[in-house]
């Protein structure tokens, strides 16, 4: 069941990419910086979702990691 649905969904999906006009680099770059910030992926640009709680909980959990395995290798980030 969960598989059907991922299927129809990516196929959705590129129905929608189809449809959409795609840009280049060069004219996403000459575009207004916006908020949330915007990406650039396959000539699309697509808006950054805002974090939430649990997703900034996380970030910071693991720069925590990061940091403590840095250290105990004695590595400069």
């Amino acid at each position: 069941m969960v598989t059907i649905f991922l299927l129809v969904l990516y196929h959705v999906r590129l129905m929608t990419i189809a449809t959409k006009p795609h840009l280049t680099l060069d004219e996403f770059l000459q575009l207004p910086e916006t908020k949330p910030a915007s990406e650039f992926l396959n000539g699309e640009i697509i808006q950054k979702p805002m974090p939430q709680g649990e997703h900034s909980l996380l970030q910071i959990t693991f720069c925590e990691v990061i940091n403590k395995v840095a250290k105990s290798k004695k590595i400069e980030l």
